[in-house]
């Protein structure tokens, strides 16, 4: 006896490498360019990712990150240095020193930041003031949040941004990311 199964069709199959949103949608590793997501995804997902693999002293995202460096790149570039770890909302924030032992994963990260960045109207390399932010930024981050204050490869001869860094839960850092976000495209 055969039985024959019937989709609904309301039933998506996913196949292959993806990831459920919060919107909702699917985003998929090795098809980015179909994905269908929106800032808010990008959002949330950055506001619930805690920077330095999660050992700061409280929780810190890499959505406040953004916006920081966002605030202290040249103005034209502000909001490259609000999207500069967007990508991090679908592949997560890899500690640098691991991300630099795993070439496979930098390839991918690649492909999906330049997918990604293209949809806002932005491309690879970002202005190298964006990436100037993003480590001046992790010098004031490590000042204000991290134990140890030895002296690290990235951020050496970098002195720290005057930001006072108040440590936001994730749905503040979701909002402030993304007041940050219609401020920079209104």
């Amino acid at each position: 006896m055969s039985t024959q199964i019937e989709h609904s069709p309301t039933v998506r199959r996913i196949v292959g490498p993806t990831i459920l949103l919060a919107s909702g949608e699917y985003f998929d590793f090795l098809d980015p360019t179909s994905a269908t997501f929106a800032i808010s995804d990008i959002a949330h997902g950055l506001s619930h990712i805690c920077r330095f693999a999660g050992h700061c002293k409280q929780f810190y995202s890499v959505a406040q990150h953004s916006v920081y460096v966002s605030q202290i790149v040249p103005p034209e570039h502000a909001f490259a240095g609000l999207m500069h770890d967007a990508a991090e909302a679908f592949v997560g924030d890899v500690a640098k020193p691991l991300k630099d032992l795993l070439p496979q994963y930098r390839e991918i990260e690649h492909a999906i930041e330049t997918v990604l960045l293209k949809r806002y109207g932005l491309s690879l390399p970002l202005d190298p003031s964006v990436k100037e932010a993003d480590i001046v930024m992790l010098a004031t981050e490590q000042v204000a949040l991290m134990q140890n204050r030895d002296d690290w490869q990235y951020t050496r001869g970098r002195t720290p941004a005057d930001i006072d860094i108040t440590p936001m839960p994730p749905i503040e850092a979701r909002e402030f990311f993304l007041a940050r976000y219609a401020e920079l495209t209104a």
